[in-house]
């Protein structure tokens, strides 16, 4: 897709199973390459990303981050029909032909296996039996037809029984997030919100076989380069002890375990915690909570820092100023007429943040610092990691967003979305290919439309700015 764009693909799959299953059509991750959600869900909200990690839309490459996983109910058969993205290798002849090379494919990976000392015995038992999963190439291209607002994202989410079950578990395990937090510098309350969203605590990981999804879409379909390194890598975690295949099972796209590692991700931030020789992000409280924090120390978390501030963004406000590459220290900001909610003042006036309206002028704005960042990366959709963010706040005692969202407004359908591209295109304000997936580029558009009539350039699409645009 033309906007996709985001933090790096680093290896999560998910952003909200829970929430996808509601609001769309189930646990269809689709993935870009910069980063992943389910059926793009996370990016179409507002994001100027599309699909972590933990994380499809129509492209590709899942990040790290998500939410919970659906489980599958079984085998799904596959479509058999062609793919959305119109790719090449998406028609159903092309996957049919895949398909049956499928066993040729994985026994030409042996020398790269061999190559990071996998050894013969190991690629041979756990190759053998493997059969592509092709109901992963209908989740691969799938398109939603409508999203979710922010704030019933929100809903779903940052719940009453998450947060009884997240209090429960920092009691549990006080002792492993002791530990982490004297190790790495990293927040509890943040790590125990992403094991909350990613798998609802280890209660919907996700049922399917990582090594047959990965060797699935590393053998058919339009990202098998991606995927044939995380399949290789799941290859590797097997060979090493590490897990067992019974272990590995999540989403479609390959992420496992309650904070959804993909497996080129665990290789680079998973740590034995508790030295028994193995790192077990899946089984072993420990490791997991040391590897999710590891990850987002080396993403550059900032130890005793918070993620973001609600704010009130006065009325008449340039909204062009909220972009997430104008960082300013609160002081500034300050001058600017932005003000805490409660009248607070800012604990540290020199921190810098970017402004963050996600429902628009009708809603509240957040002045995001530099975790926010970083939960970013770990799922590239600004509407998880204002998730991950408030519910870590909730944890530790804060209370509920204290303004209203605009809830008399409702997200527009994937056809409106697709319109309302088409229509700011022909007013010559965007210039991409219209596919009904909001990005940065719609949005910057859309400012261009809305300072144009005199209405605030908040770049929120509305029923009534499309009605607008069809000059009505």
């Amino acid at each position: 897709m033309a906007e996709r764009a985001g933090s790096r693909a680093k290896g999560r799959t998910g952003a909200v199973i829970v929430a996808a299953a509601l609001l769309l059509s189930g646990k269809a991750l689709a993935q870009s390459s910069s980063g992943s959600g389910p059926l793009n869900f996370l990016g179409s909200l507002f994001s100027g990303s599309a699909p972590n990690s933990s994380q499809p839309a129509a492209s590709g490459t899942p990040a790290q981050g998500g939410g919970p996983q659906m489980q599958s109910g079984g085998p799904q058969p596959w479509s058999g029909e062609d793919g959305a993205s119109g790719h090449p290798l998406m028609t159903a002849s092309a996957i049919k032909e895949a398909a049956a090379n499928f066993d040729n494919c994985i026994a030409g990976m042996w020398p790269d296996a061999a190559h990071r000392n996998i050894s013969r015995e190991s690629f041979d038992r756990f190759t053998a039996g493997l059969a592509p999963d092709l109901h992963i190439m209908d989740l691969l291209d799938a398109q939603p037809e409508f999203t979710k607002s922010i704030w019933d994202y929100l809903d779903i989410l940052v719940n009453d029984n998450r947060l009884a079950k997240g209090r429960e578990v920092l009691t549990q395990y006080k002792a492993q997030f002791d530990a982490t937090e004297k190790a790495y510098g990293v927040d509890r309350y943040a790590i125990a919100a992403i094991w909350g969203i990613e798998s609802n605590y280890s209660t919907q990981i996700g049922d399917r076989s990582v090594l047959q999804s990965t060797a699935t879409l590393a053998c058919v379909g339009r990202r098998q380069a991606y995927f044939r390194e995380e399949f290789l890598s799941a290859l590797e975690i097997l060979h090493r002890g590490d897990l067992k295949p019974e272990q590995m099972h999540g989403s479609w796209a390959g992420a496992f375990g309650p904070t959804q590692f993909m497996p080129t991700a665990f290789k680079r931030y998973a740590v034995d915690a508790d030295g028994d020789g193995r790192r077990d992000v899946v089984d072993d409280p420990a490791d997991l909570i040391a590897s999710t924090a590891n990850n987002l120390k080396k993403d550059g978390w900032q130890a005793g820092q918070t993620w973001g501030y609600e704010v009130v963004v006065p009325q008449g406000f340039n909204y062009m100023l909220a972009d997430r590459a104008r960082m300013m220290t609160m002081t500034q900001w300050e001058n600017l007429g932005i003000k805490r909610p409660n009248g607070e003042a800012f604990p540290h006036p020199t921190e810098k943040g970017y402004l963050l309206a996600p429902a628009g002028a009708e809603g509240p704005g957040f002045l995001m610092l530099q975790n926010f960042r970083v939960i970013m990366k770990y799922n590239p959709a600004e509407a998880y990691a204002l998730a991950i963010g408030h519910f870590a706040d909730r944890l530790r005692g804060g209370q509920p967003f204290v303004q209203p969202w605009p809830r008399q407004e409702r997200e527009l359908s994937r056809e409106e979305r697709l319109e309302l591209q088409q229509l700011l295109a022909q007013r010559g304000f965007y210039n991409g290919t219209p596919d009904g997936q909001f990005g940065g580029q719609t949005r910057e558009a859309l400012r261009g439309f809305q300072a144009s009539i005199g209405a605030p350039a908040d770049g929120f699409a509305t029923a009534e700015v499309l009605e607008r645009l069809r000059g009505h």
